[in-house]
């Protein structure tokens, strides 16, 4: 007797494809956004007709379906013709104007990068763009350090749309003034699924992930709920995969109700965010909104600097932008008044994921 008896044998697995559970897995259908890319298409439609395109500025909650949405209508264009090439950039990890430049030569396929600056990536990109069109999609672009690389792309090449992409509507209230006149973006928000359309995603991703009647209903129902509560979809699918090797470690052939518990139990030590991952400087702030939540952040700005903070203001406005990512705080944009724009930031208790 080994340790593997009591296992599922080699050849025997609920998982057909767990790579189905990954959130950047895009389904020959993507479910409940229908609107949203139609939006997409349409801006980029003049394209298709040697005109040029239109702007769209994107916000909504983490984990709803933006960058889904988008990609799933950048491969609609690449099957449809050669003549306009999307481009996707995530600002997360390219977070300057040179290392965005660098990116998009990459994906145009030119990679004599090294030792050219700034201004000769730019004209590379110019150069073979201006030969077609181009659609520019800029996911999570609040992250973004310096916005040059947008004003060059409005005022330089001749046909294209290009989309910002972020979680926050107050992001654009920042945005250089030139800049954000020459794009003049259409919105779009993504709105936060509700329970039935969040148990329908889980189920569509159950059909290419796990083998088929595995999953009993009322597991699917406490997932679904669960990834409603959180307003997150990545939860859902990460509660799938934990769920289904709790199954298999008890060597069942079916994902019961108590699989889910047990997955949901690894998760009640930790917070969606841990503060160990936040900087001191983003720490200091989160105590100055905890002091005073509720607040117009520009409120909260003279109070961080009266307590010695020493960060510019678009610098706090990202590291608070970083809190409510985390779901720390929780920003309301305020449209018009006597101060016009602004936006309230409220402290959120951190809950763990078992308690909501």
């Amino acid at each position: 007797m080994t340790l593997f008896n009591d296992m599922l044998k080699g050849d025997e697995s609920l998982f057909i494809n767990d790579n189905a559970l990954d959130f950047e897995f895009l389904p020959k259908i993507l479910p409940y956004r229908e609107n949203e890319q139609r939006h997409f298409a349409t801006c980029i439609a003049p394209l298709l007709q040697g005109r040029n395109g239109r702007n769209l500025f994107v916000f909504g909650a983490p984990g709803i379906g933006k960058t889904a949405a988008m990609k799933f209508v950048f491969r609609d264009l690449e099957d449809e013709t050669d003549d306009v090439i999307p481009i996707y950039v995530n600002c997360w990890q390219k977070n300057t104007t040179f290392k965005i430049l660098v990116e998009i030569c990459d994906q145009l396929g030119y990679k004599l990068t090294h030792n050219k600056r700034t201004e000769e990536l730019f004209e590379i990109v110019k150069q073979i763009v201006n030969k077609k069109a181009a659609v520019f999609a800029f996911d999570e672009v609040d992250k973004v350090e310096d916005y040059s690389f947008l004003y060059s792309i409005v005022e330089e090449i001749y046909k294209k749309s290009i989309f910002l992409i972020t979680n926050h509507r107050d992001w654009l209230l920042e945005l250089d003034q030139r800049v954000k006149s020459r794009l003049m973006p259409e919105m779009l928000e993504f709105r936060n699924y509700n329970l039935a359309e969040s148990k329908g995603i889980l189920e569509h991703r159950i059909g290419y992930a796990f083998a088929p009647g595995c999953w009993d209903p009322n597991s699917i129902d406490a997932v679904a709920l669960k990834a409603f509560e959180l307003e997150d979809i990545r939860s859902g699918l990460h509660l799938l995969r934990e769920s289904g090797m709790a199954a298999e470690d008890k060597s069942s052939k079916k994902v019961l109700p108590e699989h889910v518990k047990t997955a949901l139990s690894k998760m009640e030590h930790f917070s969606i965010k841990p503060k160990d991952s936040l900087d001191d400087d983003v720490k200091f702030i989160l105590s100055i909104i905890k002091n005073d939540s509720g607040k117009k952040i520009g409120d909260l700005y003279k109070n961080y600097q009266k307590e010695g903070g020493k960060a510019v203001y678009k610098t706090f406005q990202r590291k608070v932008r970083k809190l409510a990512d985390g779901k720390f705080v929780s920003i309301k944009t305020v449209m018009g008044g006597s101060e016009g724009t602004t936006s309230i930031i409220t402290y959120q208790s951190i809950k763990k994921l078992t308690e909501f």
